[in-house]
């Protein structure tokens, strides 16, 4: 495909998106109904999506459309040819090249098309990509940090690497990755993270991660398992295990018998097969089957994902104000359920990937309130100003 047809498939995609759809699955949709589309060019679309989303009220801004949202609450969404126009004219490609009477191209450009307004008149929230209601919750914790934060989030997110030290060093990993073209460079954030430089999409199908001796996670959410004190012999109970990516850091750092649990038991299917692959014993249960208590129970709660949107970032959009609700209650309900399964002693760790205070250190102290026998030991706020994701993790032990 020519750069003209790759815009064109953009913009046809965004315009789904914007009707509501999901990016994930009218992209995997267009690429059946496209299979002459090579894989780098179905990856340059999706780089094209992905970006407009990541800076979607600059790009509609820059674009033509002003700076709606992406819920479209303050008017008609933005089209899928607004956000390529301001797509293009930030990178500041002549739009001329692009947007002509050629095969496969978007249509020229028109009059208005040519005359549009420059992004430094555009309102903050514009500029940084954030919907306005969502900006105070940035300001609120990060204070002078906000504008540098939410500027991370309109670029695209690092691919890190877990090294499995059950089975390597980080030195001996980065060299089966040389092997298959993947160059690495080590994190401050974690001493097991490894930041992929050369080669991210081919990761997948390497031998260091196929074996075992690497896994995807974020430097952010190896930080969190870091900031918990696991010792031998342990009982570890994963509340919220989704995939089991915690729970595989976790029985790589000592000798453990991890459990991982999740709501959602299908959400747990893939942590047998990786815990094979790492040579990990990870024990998947249902609520009903968990023992009584544990020495340490790790809760990643369900939350906004704040911390996440430039990985995320069509969640950046949907979120309103009556979901984040939602979700604090939830981790509250979370909260109170696994107090109980604490062993007297034992530690309770509560993270998420959000950088808002009520879903983090707001819903800790309440929850304190409630459950006076805990005490908080430590808490981190990761921001994406350290270098991957932001999560925040707490630490509490019941003392009583």
């Amino acid at each position: 495909m020519t750069p003209v047809a790759r815009i064109s498939a953009a913009i046809e995609i965004l315009d789904a998106v914007m009707d509501g759809e999901s990016a994930e699955r009218v992209l995997t949709s267009w690429a059946r109904g496209h299979r002459y589309a090579g894989s780098k060019d179905r990856a340059a679309i999706r780089d094209h999506v992905f970006d407009a989303l990541r800076c979607l009220r600059s790009y509609a801004w820059l674009g033509g459309a002003g700076g709606r949202t992406g819920d479209c609450v303050d008017g008609p969404c933005p089209t899928g040819r607004q956000l390529m126009i301001g797509m293009l004219r930030d990178a500041g490609i002549d739009l001329d090249t692009m947007f002509l009477e050629a095969r496969f191209a978007p249509a020229p450009l028109t009059e208005s098309e040519m005359d549009l307004p420059d992004l430094s008149d555009a309102p903050r929230a514009v500029r940084l990509d954030c919907p306005d209601w969502i900006l105070p919750l940035y300001d609120e914790v990060l204070k002078d940090d906000a504008d540098a934060v939410l500027s991370t989030s309109r670029s695209r997110a690092s691919v890190f690497l877990r090294v499995n030290t059950g089975k390597t060093t980080l030195a001996e990993a980065q060299q089966a990755l040389l092997a298959d073209n993947i160059e690495t460079e080590s994190h401050p954030l974690s001493p097991t993270a490894l930041k992929v430089t050369v080669g991210a999409r081919g990761v997948a199908r390497s031998q260091a991660y196929l074996t075992g001796l690497v896994e995807l996670q974020d430097a952010g959410s190896q930080a969190i398992i870091d900031a918990l004190p696991l010792k031998d012999g342990m009982t570890v109970l994963d509340y919220c295990a989704g995939g089991g990516g915690k729970a595989l850091a976790m029985a790589a750092l000592a000798d453990m018998d991890v459990t991982a649990h999740d709501i959602d038991p299908a959400r747990m299917q893939d942590i047998n097969p990786r815990a094979s692959r790492a040579g990990a014993e990870i024990t998947t249960a249902r609520f009903a089957d968990l023992a009584d208590t544990y020495d340490l129970v790790l809760c990643d709660a369900p939350c906004s994902g704040s911390g996440s949107w430039a990985r995320a970032p069509q969640a950046k959009w949907t979120l309103q104000d009556t979901r984040l609700e939602t979700l604090t209650s939830l981790q509250a309900q979370i909260l109170d359920d696994v107090a109980p399964r604490v062993a007297f002693g034992g530690i309770l760790a509560y993270a998420t990937c959000s950088l808002f205070d009520a879903e983090n250190k707001a819903q800790i102290a309440r929850f304190v309130e409630r459950h006076p026998e805990f005490e908080l030991q430590s808490d981190r706020l990761i921001t994406p100003l350290e270098g991957g994701d932001g999560f925040y993790v707490a630490v509490l032990t019941k003392t009583a």
